[in-house]
């Protein structure tokens, strides 16, 4: 039995602007067992974000297949898949998403109203994820009140109330100063240590990258070299 828990099976996806063919991801095949902290890595349009968005379910290949534990993202019609990511992924973002009318604990929050949870429910996640990333003092403040590292805190709370299977970070350093990045990383860092979160984390940083238990780079579609700790 594969233990691997998101297997990427000779996919590709190609684009087309106007008569021109864009292959963005060249028959590209990746295993990631559960627990792992991946960094990928890369230069601008080497499909980084592209795969990451195949493995979350944002988007389908034009070929190839994409399992996620037990799920084979292309037999799922739309509402499946859309209910499958509800449940099974946390996205964070390079510039937080965070609704500035809304409170760190309402941001939170808002993955659960798709869900079937009582208010009481939802309130004790919420809870807890904020007390996860160190944020139980901010429930009540609003983005504006918030520097840049605590946004992405409430970001990553947002992302782990559902208690995903998989954390797909896109760039989650990438808008911030040289101090809270690290803090950021110390937190990614613990939530696949001592939460066994599976995490996948686009960056350009190598500083950031080195964070992660493996490495890989992608060019021109196709991953060309990896390395580990």
């Amino acid at each position: 039995m594969n233990d691997a828990l998101v297997q990427v099976r000779e996919v590709h996806k190609v684009y087309h602007r106007g008569s021109e063919r864009i292959d963005v991801l060249d028959g590209l095949s990746l295993e990631v067992p559960e627990g792992e902290f991946l960094a990928l890595m890369g230069p601008s349009g080497s499909g980084k974000t592209t795969l990451l968005n195949l493995i979350g379910g944002l988007d389908t290949p034009s070929a190839g297949e994409i399992v996620v534990g037990r799920s084979s993202l292309g037999t799922l019609s739309s509402a499946s898949l859309a209910s499958w990511r509800a449940g099974h992924v946390g996205f964070i973002f390079q510039f937080y998403n965070l609704l500035p009318v809304l409170s760190a604990e309402a941001n939170v929050e808002l993955p659960l109203l798709l869900t079937r949870l009582g208010r009481s429910d939802r309130r004790q996640r919420v809870a807890t994820a904020l007390e996860i990333v160190g944020l139980s003092d901010r429930a009540k403040h609003y983005p504006r009140q918030l520097s840049g590292g605590q946004e992405q805190r409430v970001g990553i709370a947002r992302a782990l109330v559902t208690d995903p299977t998989l954390l797909l970070c896109d760039e989650p350093t990438g808008d911030l100063d040289r101090v809270s990045a690290e803090e950021i990383l110390d937190l990614l860092e613990e939530l696949s240590r001592e939460h066994g979160k599976t995490i996948i984390m686009v960056t350009h940083d190598p500083a950031a990258a080195a964070r992660a238990s493996r490495v890989l780079h992608l060019d021109k579609g196709r991953l060309s070299r990896e390395s580990g700790t």
